[in-house]
């Protein structure tokens, strides 16, 4: 679990970043992400899943291995789990409180925060300042 004893919900880009080996994921962050790991409260949503293969189909990222190698393996790290779209998901992502615009699966993400008590890993402008509009609970990381 995070800090706060939620379950860590990572947006895609951090998922990637990860386990890449980023730099970007450094220090008090990396502690908190090893964590999680550990106590088994890292989670990423299925359409991460999506999200990969499709950045990978249009070369937005490049893999060291095809992306089916890539999602199997990085799937198999110790502590994480999927969070399928259940019927609460999906009706909590269209039904958001206050002014969030973001993209479909930014709202299923976020859905899956509210109603699984996490707290979302994200470098998205967009998710943090509803974060900061109290929504959701986010733990920024630096893009």
């Amino acid at each position: 679990m995070d800090e706060t004893g939620k379950l860590a919900i990572l947006d895609t880009h951090v998922w990637l970043w990860l386990m890449e080996g980023d730099p970007r994921l450094a220090g008090e962050l990396a502690q908190a992400l090893e964590d999680a790991s550990t106590t088994g409260s890292l989670r990423i949503t299925a359409l991460s899943l999506w999200e990969v293969a499709a950045l990978e189909a249009l070369h937005r990222v490049q893999l060291r291995v095809p992306v089916g190698v890539w999602l199997a393996d990085a799937l198999a790290t110790p502590g994480l789990s999927l969070i399928e779209i259940d019927p609460t998901i999906a009706a909590e992502s269209v039904r958001l409180p206050g002014a969030f615009s973001g993209d479909p699966v930014d709202r299923l993400l976020v859905a899956a925060a509210r109603t699984q008590a996490g707290t979302v890993y994200t470098a998205d402008p967009d998710i943090i300042a509803y974060g900061a509009q109290g929504y959701v609970d986010v733990a920024e990381v630096a893009s």
